[in-house]
């Protein structure tokens, strides 16, 4: 049998390891797909031409350079164990390389890894003991039923959170499938893990996990089941609830009755709320294979996430169905701020920059309007002209240029006059950046919404961000 591509593209996709090639200055020009599925890339376009330093993959990248330069060199490396961040996660790989040669010349390299974080820490003994699942509950679904006289518990759940395991918890969605076995089937990506990692510390990020998992276990006990798709992400199965109807219900009573997610954590060294963003899809209502259903379900946390997290999204074939997520990010940030510009150009007069700029910052930060906050202290909004509300105490609490909030309660004792103005029109989360130019304060751009807890992300900060420097040369003429 020739190889041909299409063998050679077969062959290397098929493969559990994660394999990947590269040019000799060390820029990815390609990856299989267990690479992609590791990571969370739709495709290779995001990494290709780019080095591991590029990605910031690595805590320390200098070992992983060391490393290559080495395989380029002339040399090959088996089985070296290295750490990479994959979702906000620092996880344990082993890998192995070695050059690619054009003739005698070495032109590039290609390697493998493998993620064996948890089976180190079987081998440590940093098991915390949380058995979400014993083989008694196993047995009450027919595959493992089957699998557990066959495999061992220590396999099938995930080490860390005693929920199951990535591998057999996609087994179990596709033997529901085989046997046409109707479910919902929902990711859950938990909101800034990598923000609680960075600034309380990976044991706070474990208790997160650990506590989360633990609660989705017990709350769906019973009916469904959950594990770990990687890193910070979720997969819930129930198998009750699977017309929208009920999983709608079912969610709306998860996010606002339960004690599972929307809750304050404590750790040793600070305090964090906790939540996350679901999308969902059911089997076979929506699709009636596991590609589909993984897509359904990936868009709609996708939407959720574009919404602002915090919240969940179910599949309806009448809203959903043209959606598409390259559509969705077809924007950059980059390419906004520029769009943006253009626009705030094109005409003249404060008002009228404000008002050109809206339909950009209402997509960008999903919000409905816009409110200004000059040197009077009144707080106006750009497009609904009848708000006009007394802010003239905003500047005692922004001692920073940008102010990011789930909640108002912040800013009741600083800036009392501007908090009865968000509280008196029902808002509950706010955005605000300051129109400032060395120690001179202009006013103030504020982004309210009615929505509790709001999250907002870097980027909605740092379009707002951009807004305010772009009002500075305008405000500073008069």
């Amino acid at each position: 049998m020739r190889m041909t591509v299409e063998l050679f593209d077969s062959i290397i996709n098929t493969s559990q390891d994660c394999v990947f090639w590269k040019d000799k200055d060390r820029r990815f020009l390609g990856v299989n797909q267990a690479f992609l599925d590791f990571y969370g890339f739709e495709s290779a376009d995001v990494l290709i031409g780019k080095t591991d330093e590029d990605m910031g993959w690595h805590s320390d990248p200098e070992p992983f350079k060391q490393d290559e330069l080495m395989v380029l060199s002339g040399n090959s490396t088996y089985k070296v164990h290295g750490k990479c961040f994959i979702r906000g996660e620092e996880r344990d790989i082993i890998a192995s390389k070695r050059p690619l040669y054009d003739g005698d010349k070495v032109v590039g390299l290609v390697g493998s890894f493998v993620d064996v974080t948890d089976v180190l820490k079987r081998k440590r003994g940093n098991e915390d003991g949380q058995v979400m699942y014993p083989i008694a509950k196993l047995r009450k679904y027919p595959f493992f039923d089957r699998l557990v006289d066959e495999v061992s518990l220590e396999e099938i759940l995930d080490s860390l959170t005693g929920i199951l395991s990535r591998t057999y918890v996609l087994k179990f969605v596709n033997s529901l499938i085989m046997e046409r076995q109707p479910f919902t089937f929902a990711m859950i990506d938990l909101d800034n893990f990598k923000f609680i990692n960075d600034t309380f510390g990976h044991a706070s990020g474990d208790k997160v996990l650990t506590t989360v998992s633990k609660g989705l276990a017990e709350y769906t006990d019973g009916f469904g089941l959950v594990g770990r798709f990687g890193g910070d992400e979720l997969l819930l199965i129930d198998l009750e609830h699977t017309s929208k109807e009920d999983s709608t219900a079912f969610f709306e009573k998860l996010y606002e009755d339960s004690s599972v997610l929307r809750v304050n954590m404590e750790f040793e060294n600070g305090t964090a709320y906790i939540t996350g963003t679901t999308g969902c899809a059911s089997f076979p209502e929506d699709a009636d294979n596991f590609a589909d259903l993984f897509g359904m379900t990936d868009k709609m946390l996708y939407i959720g996430k574009n919404k602002g997290r915090n919240c969940f999204t179910v599949y309806d074939e009448a809203r959903h169905s043209d959606i598409e997520i390259a559509n969705l990010a077809r924007r950059g940030i980059f390419t906004e701020m520029y769009a943006l510009r253009q626009a705030f150009e094109e005409v003249d007069g404060l008002e009228n920059k404000l008002l050109a700029v809206m339909p950009f910052i209402t997509e960008s930060l999903k919000i409905r309007d816009l409110f200004f906050v000059g040197e009077d202290g009144r707080m106006k909004a750009v497009i609904d002209l009848s708000f006009d509300e007394d802010a003239s105490d905003i500047g005692k609490f922004m001692d920073r240029d940008v102010f990011s909030e789930n909640g108002i309660e912040v800013v009741q004792d600083r800036a009392p006059v501007f908090y009865k103005a968000l509280k008196s029109n029902g808002f509950q989360s706010a955005l605000v950046a300051r129109i400032r130019h060395r120690s001179k304060v202009y006013g103030y751009l504020v982004c309210a919404v009615k929505r509790s807890l709001r999250i907002w992300q870097e980027n909605e900060c740092a379009v707002l961000y951009y807004l305010a420097e772009l009002l500075v040369d305008e405000l500073r003429r008069f």
